[in-house]
């Protein structure tokens, strides 16, 4: 385990939870600058809590977290979150590119006017992600794969330290998988660390140094070619396929006991 100064996410005997229900217990986890990790599981499996930990939304119910070796709630302008689930109704008419803007707010503030600098950072992330184009669409008039490239534009404009996203993929076609795995390799080669959740265990695993199997529990962490085990994968999700080249998940059977993550 490396030094807590040393990682850009650093978890020591880690229990995680919220509203006083402890959901996964016993996180030993460190990032080092520069790496990505992936979580992987079914719904409820903790993915979503811990990454809401890393960012500091919630609190450990014990245990330590650091991310670049202090509090997670002091390294907010270092960090590009992106949940799962966000409001579905906008008071006001939110343009694509009002979106993507929302990225440099932590480094300018809400009310902080955007520079010449910020303006091309929200022109490239558009143009990663595809949508350049959508720049003055209504939000709400956009599909969701195209919503959900708006708001990983958004992250990408962070030009954050430290990504942490959560089912990243969730609603994008073919090409626009393609976009973000190219993004996210972009961002790693700049020197940023990633934390991804996902339930796809071959979707993040060519960009991760190391693997966390989730299912209410640590099943295994480690590098892919360790972690992802036939044996461990039954662990987290239930029956498996045994093929050549790797193995395929078939059914899942950890939903959480009917709980839901925050």
């Amino acid at each position: 385990m490396s030094d807590k100064h040393k990682a850009s996410v650093w978890a020591k005997n880690l229990d995680i939870g919220f509203s006083g229900q402890k959901v996964v217990s016993g996180i030993d986890f460190d990032l080092p600058f520069g790496q990505a990790a992936a979580l992987i599981g079914t719904n409820g499996s903790g993915k979503s809590t811990f990454l809401k930990t890393i960012v500091g939304l919630l609190h450990p119910l014990a245990g330590e977290v650091k991310v670049f070796g202090g509090h997670p709630s002091e390294q907010t302008r270092r960090i590009a979150y992106l949940g799962q689930f966000r409001a579905s109704g906008f008071v006001l008419p939110l343009r694509a590119v009002d979106v993507v803007r929302m990225g440099r707010f932590p480094k300018r503030g809400l009310l902080g006017r955007l520079t010449g600098e910020d303006e091309e950072a929200v022109r490239w992330a558009m143009r990663t992600m595809g949508i350049e184009a959508l720049a003055d669409k209504p939000l709400r008039t956009l599909s969701g794969g195209q919503q959900q490239r708006a708001y990983l534009a958004q992250a990408l404009a962070h030009q954050a330290d430290l990504l942490v996203l959560d089912e990243p993929t969730a609603g994008l076609d073919a090409s626009g998988r393609e976009l973000y795995l190219r993004a996210v390799a972009d961002e790693l080669r700049r020197g940023a660390s990633l934390v991804v959740a996902t339930h796809d265990i071959h979707e993040e695993a060519g960009l991760c140094q190391q693997v966390l199997l989730l299912a209410r529990k640590v099943v295994a962490v480690g590098p892919p070619g360790n972690v992802l085990t036939p044996d461990a994968l039954r662990e987290t999700f239930g029956l498996v396929l045994e093929c050549e080249h790797k193995p395929t998940v078939l059914e899942c059977r950890h939903e959480c006991d009917g709980e839901k993550e925050p």
